[in-house]
């Protein structure tokens, strides 16, 4: 059947996007939707503040790199329930391995000491300094005039 374009590939898309999430509050595999990690930025006056929401994620499941720039905050999670009776036999076996990963530019001036970044109850608060761009002095060149 021919369903028009509106309702991209089904049509019942949008309506179970709320049944992806985990059933239950605290679930250890529990990632952000869509694989992303919600971010609240903040200025100050000395900088920008990241709040990045990572529910069911622990302190050593997240990384956070600098190169060329971009600050890149990855996060994975593995996880593997299993639960056997008496004899050794399966009652249930779930597993989760998931990963999510966001890149913020920050500038080339900002170096990795500058960074400070520490997680709390969830969430990863990352403080990256304001660093104006080193001006670039004109070097003036000469051509050698022979005679």
């Amino acid at each position: 059947m021919f369903m028009p374009s509106i309702f991209g590939e089904d049509l019942f898309d949008d309506f179970f996007d709320g049944f992806r999430a985990p059933a239950k509050p605290g679930f250890a595999g529990a990632r952000p939707l869509n694989g992303l990690m919600k971010t609240d930025v903040k200025e100050t006056e000395d900088g920008f503040e990241l709040d990045i929401d990572l529910p069911g994620y622990g302190k050593e499941d997240v990384t956070a790199e600098l190169k060329n720039g971009y600050l890149t905050i990855n996060a994975t999670k593995k996880t593997e329930d299993d639960e056997k009776d008496k004899k050794g036999r399966y009652i249930r076996r779930e597993r989760f391995y998931g990963s999510c990963s966001r890149s913020f530019f920050v500038g080339k001036q900002v170096t990795e000491e500058d960074i400070k970044a520490k997680f709390e109850n969830g969430i990863l608060i990352v403080t990256v300094p304001k660093k104006e761009p080193k001006p670039q002095v004109e070097e003036k060149k000469y051509i050698q005039i022979e005679g």
